[in-house]
């Protein structure tokens, strides 16, 4: 009986045209477009590496030598291209003076160095390799848009000529190297029928054999030879002959494995050339299959992918596209299996097909016998997603047996990749801080580093309507990574986690690393201050504090940040003695707390914003001609309208925010005729070096206090100071700064060093960590400006995350002691 299953989808890329044709070379994805492009994705970071352009029609079929120096392709266009798979140049283009058609299939021979492909007219083509430049030609007359077509071009009823379906010629990217295959290396009439696929198979006695399957439901099998002339020759020796017409087949081990329309998969035994069995896989066409191990896996007209044994028994399916499922590969990335399908809705899908492979306790026996834990960056992003389902929302008392799994799960995790880890609680039953320590491997230099990581495993809440999944299941797409928590500030620490745990693993760790992740960051660190104090002796040697908790400017250019302002949150409440009363009866008789709440808000600032507070701005820096450059410098390099003064005013000057005014009644009836008894104002002011978050807190509750005395309201004031926090400057010059700097230009092979940037947020324990700690931080920004933190769909790029770690990796391998 079949099940309905889900394959996790590792990854998912969509692209503005269907997806005709896939294969992959180690960790590049080749993907041929019903567009004319041959896309180039990175499977490491699912980026988007080249678009290959040089046909001029769909490119309909894409094969690799087995060596992976080239990459082969053909197309509508009735030309097969040769592609350099280092350089992705295009080194040969490849056309036949017969009238081909389009080119279905394409397949390589590595004992005779040949490519073949068939064709739309039913013939067989190859080029030979080692003499391909014997063929070379330099008339361009004989390409196929240059040619007369009797089909195009021949004159219909009224004299006229039916229009092209090949794209204009200057569309069509020839090179120098232009390949004229000759007329001894074509088989005409191979088949009575389009010839949809090719397979090749090396036997054990080192024979090697092509098949071809066609429209007309045969699929011949040819012995391929080399003549004395060094050229390739083949010889038809038998046909299988199949119900219905064959679009795809697999070759796994002994067994061709034949889709055909009409939903039909046909099973022969090569060793008797004998049909086993036929089962109706599909109620549409099979237009793909693949084979790996024990698993077949069929493709069909409707979306749906099916997975097999080799016995076409126990069927299970899911559904992975909204369209023709028209190409599929299958590849091994690190430790994972993945099927990778290609369809008409435009995208590509990759799935996780291991445990349909391997069953969980083979897996797990196999990861028993490896022994250590997995620490590539696949593994990071599956570990990402186990993290992200934790709703580790801190302004939400409910979420607090979440929170603490989710701090246990980091301990255990820290734990598995060798370090020394334990939860510190925090007062109030607020959320436990994650601690974690890793030794140094080897000790032998004299400037040996103590490096404090310092992140949050906390998150905002994710209560919209907005988002377009499920905010606590990742999910992944075209090169981002989209959830709660995946760039604020799960993502970023796991990059770091990854990189201490992949240098101890290895022995190469030459620095200790400690860790400390906070559950209560977005509620300003509530209980953090007091914990780190009481636990102080965990930190005494610790060097430099290192985090990851911001974003650059852009999507381009990576950035350091050397600063962040402060803040001092606040509530104000004006009340009176009097109960609710009506505007009607009694408007006009004393003063409205209302009223007095808008004047006394109106002396806060003055009509150009500056704030009135008495000495507000007294010990605010000046803007040195070092740091003046640094902003120079960004409005230069950055690619959008950037004003200098906009940038000083968020991130280095102070300011006051009024954030809400809130009126509270008892009555029920219309608002607009109550005057309240009660109204509250929240506000925050940012502070900036060298404001004292205390300081600010206390002249702003003394001078509200007097400015309500000259009110001279009946009233009365209540001010309380809901949050402080100090801010943050950090030394840009110093050594770990310098590091930093070019372990960034060094990842990202930037020509000119990093930007170096200040914010106008807030993260209180950068600071609280600086004075108990006694050590200089440094922060490295991780996510893009577009990252969307605390809002919906927020993403992350895996190129950041994967980018991260390896600066990570460089930081706590070579930052030295700061007595060196």
């Amino acid at each position: 009986m079949e099940s309905v299953i889900q394959a996790p989808e590792i990854h998912k890329f969509t692209h503005s045209d269907s997806i005709l044709s896939l294969s992959v070379i180690d960790t590049l994805l080749f993907a041929g477009t019903q567009g004319n492009e041959i896309l180039v994705y990175d499977l490491t970071t699912y980026q988007r590496v080249a678009s290959l352009k040089g046909h001029g029609g769909s490119v309909l079929c894409l094969a690799t030598a087995p060596d992976k120096s080239l990459l082969f392709s053909a197309a509508t266009d009735s030309l097969v291209k040769i592609w350099d798979t280092d350089s992705l140049e295009e080194l040969y283009t490849i056309y036949s003076l017969f009238d081909v058609g389009d080119i279905f299939t394409i397949s390589y021979s590595t004992s005779l160095e040949t490519v073949f492909f068939g064709t739309q007219n039913a013939s067989i083509h190859w080029c030979n390799l080692p003499t391909i430049d014997n063929h070379a030609s330099h008339d361009r007359s004989g390409l196929p848009s240059n040619r007369f077509s009797k089909f195009f071009d021949s004159k219909g009823p009224g004299g006229k000529t039916s229009l092209r379906q090949l794209s204009p010629v200057a569309e069509v990217r020839i090179p120098n190297s232009l390949i004229e295959i000759p007329s001894r290396n074509v088989i005409q009439y191979a088949h009575n029928g389009y010839i949809y696929c090719m397979q090749t198979l090396v036997t054990s006695n080192g024979d090697e054999y092509l098949f071809t399957g066609s429209g007309d439901g045969m699929v011949n099998l040819w012995s391929m030879r080399t003549s004395p002339s060094s050229t390739s020759t083949l010889t038809k020796i038998h046909s299988l002959e199949n119900g219905h017409s064959v679009l795809c087949m697999t070759i796994c081990d002994t067994f061709l494995y034949v889709g055909q329309t009409g939903g039909d998969v046909s099973i022969w035994d090569l060793d008797t050339l004998q049909m086993i069995k036929t089962v109706s896989c599909h109620s549409g066409d099979v237009l793909s299959i693949s084979a790996f191990e024990k698993a077949i896996f069929t493709g069909c007209a409707g979306g749906n992918i099916k997975t097999w044994t080799r016995e076409l028994t126990d069927p299970k399916t899911w559904h992975a596209h909204d369209g023709l499922i028209l190409s599929a590969v299958i590849t091994k990335q690190t430790r994972t299996k993945e099927l990778i399908t290609g369809a008409s809705d435009q995208s590509i899908g990759v799935w996780n097909i291991s445990e349909l492979v391997f069953p969980p306790d083979r897996q797990a026996a196999a990861v028993a016998a490896g022994g250590c834990f997995e620490v590539d960056d696949r593994q990071m992003l599956e570990t990402l997603y186990d993290l992200v389902a934790f709703r580790t929302i801190s302004s939400d008392v409910s979420s607090l047996g979440e929170s603490r799994r989710c701090a246990t799960f980091l301990k255990n995790l820290f734990t598995k990749f060798g370090a020394s880890s334990h939860l510190i609680p925090t007062s109030n039953s607020h959320n436990p801080i994650v601690y974690a320590r890793f030794n140094a491997n080897f000790q032998t230099r004299h400037d040996t580093a103590v490096i404090l990581y310092y992140g949050h495993y906390d998150v905002v809440s994710a209560d919209s309507y907005k988002w377009n999944s499920d905010p606590f299941k990742m999910s992944s797409h075209d090169g981002y990574v989209y959830g709660r928590g995946v760039s604020d500030n799960k993502g970023p620490i796991l990059a770091s986690l990854f990189a201490a745990g992949k240098l101890f693993q290895e022995e190469r760790l030459s620095n200790d690393i400690i860790f400390l992740l906070e559950g209560e960051e977005e509620q300003g660190g509530a209980g953090f201050e007091d914990a780190i104090r009481e636990n102080k002796h965990l930190f005494t040697d610790v060097d430099w504090i290192l985090l990851s908790n911001s974003y650059w400017l852009n999507d381009a250019i990576p950035c350091l940040n050397y600063g962040l302002r402060g803040v001092v949150r606040a509530t104000v409440q004006i009340v009176s003695d009097s109960p609710d009363l009506h505007s009607g009866v009694d408007g006009g008789v004393g003063g409205e707390p209302l009223m007095d709440m808008t004047k006394l808000l109106s002396r806060l600032t003055g009509d150009d914003g500056r704030v009135l507070l008495p000495g507000f701005y007294d010990t605010v820096q000046e803007l040195s001609e070092q740091e003046s450059k640094l902003y120079d410098e960004i409005c230069l390099r950055v690619d959008k309208p950037l004003k200098r003064e906009s940038l000083i005013a968020k991130w280095r000057n102070p300011s006051l925010t009024i954030h809400s005014i809130n009126v509270s009644t008892s009555s029920q009836a219309a608002s607009q005729t109550i005057i309240p008894r009660l109204v509250t104002a929240t506000m925050s002011l940012r502070i900036v070096p060298d404001q004292s978050a205390t300081e600010i807190a206390e002249t702003l509750r003394k001078y509200l206090s007097e400015q309500f005395a000259k009110i001279k309201s009946q009233h009365h004031l209540s001010v309380k100071i809901v949050h402080a926090a100090d801010p943050w400057l950090g030394d840009y010059t110093n050594h770990c700064f310098q590091l930093l700097s070019g372990a960034i230009q060094k990842t990202w092979n930037m020509k000119e060093p990093p930007l170096f940037i200040r914010e106008g947020g807030t993260i209180p324990g950068v600071r609280i960590l600086e004075k108990i700690v006694g050590a200089p931080a440094a922060q490295v920004p991780c996510g893009q400006a577009s990252d969307s933190g605390h809002l919906d769909n927020e993403r992350v790029r895996v190129l950041n995350l994967v980018k991260a770690r390896e600066i990570w990796s460089i930081a706590f391998r070579e930052l030295s002691s700061r007595s060196r």
